[in-house]
């Protein structure tokens, strides 16, 4: 029996389906998928691997068709092994045929063929991660477009101000929580005194930038209240 598998409903299973049956297999016996093999949860797997029988050897075109990483891999063959199913390849440059157990050679090549094909899809997430920093530093857009317009957001922090929270304010705006917290502008930052935030007028003062007075209250003691006194913060030129 054989498996083809492509990764999207856009590419063509015919290559692949006419290796199979040049290599004997009949149409009927050869189950496909039109999914990613980073997932096990492909329906022509499923059945190919529930109607495989000991003795039984499953032909695909490449290692890479049954999964994508080692592990998946060298599980799925693992386990056909111990149901006494074996493994065959057609188009790789190692060929594999684990139906024979006793060859450490065919152990060998299983290993090697799902560690390359690991090292592909390793190499394929670093480019892509690459790409994305690379558009990030030229100010480009990544990933899905932002759906969240400046009037939501603008509504969302005039909510939060006025004391809503989270919770009331996705039910009121229909933004997601994971939207609000990566969009919604940060809360303003608390006043560090009772006269509220610190003067940022300049002016000249000979010598010195003022950059505000700050009032420091003297601790109450028991025989009265101590005076109060200013200190002056500012830089020398």
């Amino acid at each position: 029996m054989g498996y083809a598998r492509v990764s999207t409903s856009k590419q063509d299973l015919e290559r692949q389906i006419d290796a199979l049956t040049t290599h004997g297999i009949p149409l009927e016996s050869i189950y496909t998928d039109r999914k990613s093999g980073a997932t096990t949860d492909r329906p022509g797997l499923r059945a190919v691997l529930g109607y495989a029988r000991t003795g039984d050897v499953i032909v695909v075109h490449t290692m890479d068709r049954l999964g994508r990483t080692v592990r998946d891999t060298l599980n799925l063959i693992h386990e056909l092994a111990e149901r006494g199913v074996g493994v065959r390849n057609l188009a790789d440059p190692i060929k594999v045929d684990s139906a024979n157990p006793a060859d450490p050679m065919a152990q060998l090549a299983v290993v090697l063929l799902a560690l390359f094909g690991q090292m592909e899809r390793t190499y394929l997430i670093e480019r892509a991660a690459h790409a994305r920093s690379v558009a990030v530093a030229k100010g480009r857009q990544v990933g899905r477009p932002v759906t969240v317009t400046p009037a939501q957001l603008a509504y969302a922090e005039k909510l939060r101000d006025a004391g809503d929270t989270i919770a009331q304010i996705v039910a009121k705006t229909g933004i997601t929580r994971s939207s609000l917290y990566r969009h919604l502008p940060p809360r303003p930052p608390e006043p560090l005194t009772a006269a509220g935030p610190v003067p940022t007028d300049l002016h000249q003062d000979e010598g010195v930038t003022a950059v505000g007075t700050v009032v420091v209250a003297a601790a109450q003691s028991g025989q009265g209240r101590a005076p109060l006194r200013q200190l002056r913060v500012g830089a020398g030129r």
